[in-house]
C-alpha cells in the first residue's frame, strides 16, 4: 500500500514540473484519486474529504480549459 502512495506522490510532483496547464491539471487530478482510493483502504475522513474537493477543483478547471480551447479552436477555423 506504500507503493501507491509513493506513485501518487511522484505523479503529484511530475505534474508541478509541467508548463503546460491542462497537463498540470490532469496529473494533479490522477494523483488526487489515488490519493483518495488510498484513503478509502485507509478509512482515512481526512484524505478521502481533502481528495475529493481537490478532485472537484480540477475537473472543473480540466473542463473549463477544454471549452476554452473548443472555443480558440473554431475562432482559428473563422478567421
Amino acid at each position: 500500500m506504500i507503493h501507491i502512495v509513493g506513485i501518487a506522490l511522484g505523479i503529484n510532483l511530475l505534474s508541478m514540473t509541467m508548463k503546460n496547464i491542462f497537463l498540470l491539471r490532469l496529473l494533479s487530478l490522477i494523483a488526487n484519486s489515488i490519493y483518495m482510493i488510498y484513503g478509502l483502504l485507509l478509512n482515512a475522513p481526512p484524505f478521502i474529504i481533502g481528495c475529493g474537493i481537490a478532485i472537484i477543483i480540477q475537473g472543473f478547471h480540466l473542463l473549463k480549459l477544454k471549452q476554452s480551447q473548443k472555443v480558440l479552436i473554431t475562432r482559428n477555423i473563422e478567421k
